[in-house]
């Protein structure tokens, strides 16, 4: 007998099967035993996660766990814009809507698959701006949802009366899950030590009562349905530093205000979760900084060389931010502060 047919002949086990491709197979077996055990260890199993982080979102696991849960012929979809970053059938209250950053804001909340965004502002109707936007979603294809924007007029720093806009909302909607409250002004340079307190009283009233006035509208049904939501209150690069060359002392003190007070409600609101949140933009070019840009030479260009990409910021920049918090993408986000402000506080 040939060497090789020996060789050969050896290698056979009791059955005449190679005696190598069964150890192969019981190794297959084992790893494929250890990578189940180790998988079902991971702490990123669905049951673990909601045993130790609380209720997942109505709609299950998503990412690696769902990919740990799926069985193998399960189909595997993306959910990251259908089902984190979608706002589907949800329901917002945005405040300071009627133009500028209010309605650039509402707008997005709409395009993201809100059912509808209710635009609170004190002129007693919408402007060309805002009529516009209406019409432009109204025939825009693809939206996850109704995209409804609808129109109040309202005051907000009188408290009953953004309460009862909220109610009203609650009433007819069945919910509460968003809310902006960009709504805010700023006074001309004025000297801190001739500032007169009229002027000082209504620069507080709107940007920190009104405010405050708005959160509490929509947190009250946030409340009241028991779903959770985001509250996040439009601040200011200027709430955490001084502009250079700008006699703003108002309006900075007000938007001090507005950080403190949304880390403070964040802490009280937590445990029901309800989460809010600050943005604080930079120099970003809207109706209301017009007003100093436009009749100042050269102001763009010196805002612009106090933020590393040399320009000053357009409103379509924040679309992103806004919709990341009011969304479920930013569920574990609280008390936090977003800075979009081009660089500006990185010098």
């Amino acid at each position: 007998m040939s060497l090789a047919v020996k060789s050969f002949r050896h290698g056979l086990g009791a059955r005449g099967r190679p005696a190598g491709l069964a150890t192969l197979a019981r190794a297959r077996f084992s790893t494929a035993q250890a990578l189940r055990a180790d998988i079902d260890a991971s702490p990123l199993q669905p049951g673990k996660q909601k045993s130790k982080t609380g209720t997942l979102p109505p709609y299950g696991p998503v990412g690696v766990a769902a990919a740990l849960e799926a069985l193998p012929d399960h189909p595997a979809k993306p959910t990251l814009f259908s089902h984190e970053f979608a706002l589907t059938d949800r329901v917002a209250l945005v405040s300071g809507a009627n133009r500028g950053l209010g309605l650039e804001m509402a707008m997005a909340l709409a395009e993201a698959g809100a059912r509808a965004v209710y635009c609170v502002d004190l002129p007693k109707q919408p402007g060309p701006e805002w009529t516009k936007v209406k019409e432009y979603l109204s025939r825009m294809t693809g939206l996850q949802g109704e995209g409804r924007l609808e129109y109040v007029s309202v005051d907000v720093t009188d408290q009953e009366a953004i309460w009862k806009v909220g109610e009203t909302i609650g009433d007819r909607e069945g919910r509460m899950d968003a809310c902006i409250a960009a709504a805010g002004i700023l006074k001309p340079h004025t000297d801190c030590l001739k500032y007169p307190a009229k002027q000082f009283q209504e620069v507080m009233n709107v940007n920190v009562n009104g405010v405050l006035f708005t959160a509490q509208a929509a947190g009250r049904q946030m409340r009241r349905f028991g779903n959770g939501g985001s509250i996040t209150l439009i601040a200011s690069m200027s709430g955490s530093i001084t502009n250079r060359g700008e006699p703003w002392v108002s309006y900075n003190t007000s938007k001090s205000a507005v950080l403190q007070m949304a880390r403070s409600m964040a802490c009280e609101l937590g445990p029901e979760r309800i989460r809010v949140n600050t943005l604080s933009p930079g120099h970003i070019y809207t109706h209301m900084t017009a007003q100093f840009v436009d009749k100042n030479p050269g102001l763009v260009e010196k805002w612009s060389d106090l933020n590393p990409m040399g320009r000053i910021g357009r409103p379509d920049e924040l679309r992103g931010v806004v919709t990341w918090l009011a969304s479920d993408a930013s569920t574990f986000c609280t008390g936090s502060d977003m800075i979009v402000d081009g660089g500006h506080r990185a010098w």
